[in-house]
Formats: structure tokens, sequence, C-alpha cells
């Protein structure tokens, strides 16, 4: 499987997926992503992605993303980027080894395009 795939093809293929396609924001996350913008909330994925998926081997991988409380984390269920099983599984990003640049980045821009198509963002970023 590649490192890196096209999005909208990975986008296909989430949105196929009951379970990946059923994730919506609630009021609460909504609102906060309206009043503090795309942007700012991008930058939060940056730091959680750094802090929990980079690590080679991250703590409590598999478990390490809340299901609710912040946009990202229900973006990261929705886009399987919640732990490095599903990057594995649905990014072909496999385990084992930190998370360079690039990958993140990659993960960022997953995040971005779900909160654009399906989270009620306020654009492209």
């Amino acid at each position: 499987m590649p490192q890196y795939q096209d999005l909208d093809i990975v986008w296909h293929r989430l949105q196929r997926s009951a379970f990946r396609s059923g994730f919506r924001l609630n009021e609460k996350d909504l609102a906060y992503l309206r009043n503090k913008g795309t942007a700012v909330v991008l930058g939060h994925a940056r730091e959680f992605i750094s802090a929990r998926l980079a690590p080679a081997l991250p703590a409590k991988d598999g478990k390490q993303t809340p299901w609710r409380g912040h946009p990202v984390f229900v973006a990261q269920h929705a886009t399987a980027t919640c732990c490095r099983g599903c990057l594995e599984k649905w990014h072909g990003i496999a385990r084992g080894r930190a998370l360079d640049e690039a990958q993140q980045e990659y993960i960022v821009r997953m995040i971005a395009l779900w909160l654009e198509r399906r989270g009620g963002g306020d654009g492209p970023v």
C-alpha cells in the first residue's frame, strides 16, 4: 500500500463505510468550529497529531483519541486518523515508525477535508 494516498480516493472509501460516514459534529463542537475558525482548529489538529499519533509507539494507541470534546476528535474518527491501526488500514501509513512532517500534514489535510465537507467548517484552508 502506498505511504500517501489521494485524499479523494480515501474520502470515497470512507464514505462507503457506515461507521466512518456516520460521524457528525454536535452543536457544541459546531459552535466551537464556527467561533474559532477552521485555521485555529487545524492548528489544534497539528498539536494533537504531533503529541498523540506521531510517536512510533504512541501511548494508549487505539484509545488515544477521545470520541467527543473537540471537532478534531470527531473528524479523526470519521477519517480514520484516530490511531496508528486506522492509519495503517485506511491510509497505508505503517505502525512502528514515527510520523514524519509530510505524513502529519497529510493527516491534517484529511481532517481539513472532512471539516470542509461534513463538519460545517468555514471553507477551504
